[in-house]
């Protein structure tokens, strides 16, 4: 058994790991004549298709606080307010959902079962934009609060916490998962970027009363959410690691990982801040205040279109380097880009380039930090603990979502604090201003601070020798 140093495996490995280490090397012997299958574009599309209705859907939540400001007329530092108070149900939920899906055993998977609450997800989202404008203050208020709440703490959180766990049961090799993390990237990129072409466009022409707004939302959700099952139809959990196991996941195991994996923090950060970034949704107030001109937000999105050779030199990027030193590069090529918005004001050109170069560097981390909760889980396999890949998604799901509630609620809480009413057609410069600095500055600075906390995450030094490791002693195991 490993001490706590990294040191090497020793013969004696404590017997609480065996029936463990067996059902992996069962599964590994199970697919030795796959060893070099490689996956079809047809897995990939149905691999990434509950991606692309789950990315397309947090896209959407962008355009909450406008709806609530500017349609129900609602203040929008209460608006901030609401979805930050949201997110109070998220820790006890989170953490719950990790320790259930780590807990699950069903015929058809541990992971799979969970794509069906993609239905919620979309169920309350249309629910969510089609609140009564004629309602009161408080009514209104609690509507936005509960359909977020369904939506987004409790059906989108089984969603995260669930994915990794099905990818290292639908899928065997540590290629498979740079694989679907990059290139299969490429196909919900395509996606993300025809929605945000199509959505601000259909958004100036619709989004007018609450009417339209019911009707845009379900334009959207209804395709997109047949398109979400498409996983859980096609991809079933054919790498199996859990059968031959006879070992239970406690609620105790739960805290011993979160005391003494202190990587997957670093992650948590990273993701926090970027969902915070990311879900502010400002872009809609800059593109209707400063730039006077909604729809110019969807030519400009499709440009980012220029991104997706990027991710074909993910893989080899990766063998060569590391997956936290290409985070770091593009959390600089985003900065140069926050600069360059921060002076763009209605520049067509300007706001091309920086938008190109924004999306350009947010690619490695919106697309390859499942790969990191993969790393955390074999460091929990050399330190002679459970995988418990679902708990580790449950960390990182939970600051996801609460980066993405505080960004909005954050928002709209500086928003009001500078002035801005959706009650007037022309906001003070204190409000404008305001818009630019969360525009540009204001990422900027956040990104620094994610930028020098990856430099403490070491374990893609560490991952060659842990893998290695965990290699030698399932093989020990076998024999």
């Amino acid at each position: 058994m490993r001490n706590k140093q990294e040191g090497s495996i020793t013969k004696d490995s404590s017997a609480v790991l065996l029936s463990q280490e067996e059902a992996i090397q069962s599964a590994q012997v199970s697919n030795t004549n796959k060893k070099n299958e490689k996956i079809g574009f047809g897995k990939m599309f149905f691999w990434q298709s509950r991606a692309i209705s789950l990315g397309c859907n947090m896209l959407i939540m962008g355009f909450l606080s406008i709806y609530c400001t500017d349609t129900l007329k609602m203040p929008a530092a209460l608006v901030g307010t609401l979805l930050m108070a949201s997110k109070l149900c998220d820790g006890l939920i989170d953490l719950l959902a990790g320790y259930l899906v780590d807990k699950t055993n069903t015929k058809i998977g541990r992971g799979r079962p969970y794509e069906l609450c993609i239905i919620g997800v979309w169920i309350f989202t249309m629910l969510m934009f089609s609140c009564p404008p004629g309602l009161s203050i408080f009514v209104k208020s609690a509507w936005i609060f509960m359909m977020y709440v369904f939506a987004n703490s409790i059906f989108a959180t089984f969603l995260n916490v669930s994915n990794t766990v099905y990818m290292v049961r639908a899928f065997s090799r540590q290629e498979d998962y740079v694989a679907v993390s990059s290139y299969g990237s490429l196909i919900v990129i395509l996606f993300v970027v025809a929605f945000n072409v199509s959505f601000p466009m259909a958004m100036a022409k619709l989004a007018i009363s609450a009417g339209g707004w019911r009707a845009l939302i379900a334009i959207y959700a209804i395709p997109l959410l047949l398109i979400g099952l498409l996983r859980f139809i096609m991809i079933k959990e054919t790498n199996d690691v859990d059968s031959a196991t006879s070992e239970k996941i406690r609620m105790k195991d739960v805290f011993t990982l979160l005391k003494t994996n202190h990587y997957i923090y670093v992650v948590a950060v990273m993701v926090f801040v970027f969902n915070f970034i990311t879900n502010m949704g400002v872009g809609t107030y800059y593109y209707t205040y400063i730039v006077k001109n909604i729809a110019l937000m969807g030519p400009i999105a499709l440009t980012n279109i220029v991104v997706l050779p990027i991710l074909f030199l993910f893989p080899p990027i990766i063998k060569k380097f590391s997956t936290t030193k290409l985070m770091i590069a593009g959390l600089f090529i985003s900065c140069i880009g926050y600069v360059i918005n921060f002076i763009a004001l209605n520049n067509f050109g300007l706001l091309v380039l920086g938008s190109i170069l924004v999306g350009a560097g947010n690619v490695p981390i919106s697309m390859l930090s499942a790969l990191m909760i993969i790393d955390c889980a074999d460091y929990n396999e050399w330190n002679g603990r459970p995988r418990m890949e679902g708990t580790l998604g449950c960390v990182t799901g939970f600051t996801t979502k609460i980066g993405a509630a505080l960004g909005t609620g954050v928002m709209g809480v500086l928003l009001g604090f500078s002035g801005y009413t959706g009650d007037i057609s022309t906001q003070p410069d204190s409000a404008l201003f305001m818009i630019r600095l969360l525009f540009s500055i204001i990422p900027i600075v956040l990104y620094a601070v994610v930028a020098f906390i990856l430099t403490f995450y070491k374990l893609d030094s560490l991952i060659p020798q842990i893998r290695k490791d965990n290699e030698e002693r399932r093989k020990q195991f076998l024999h």
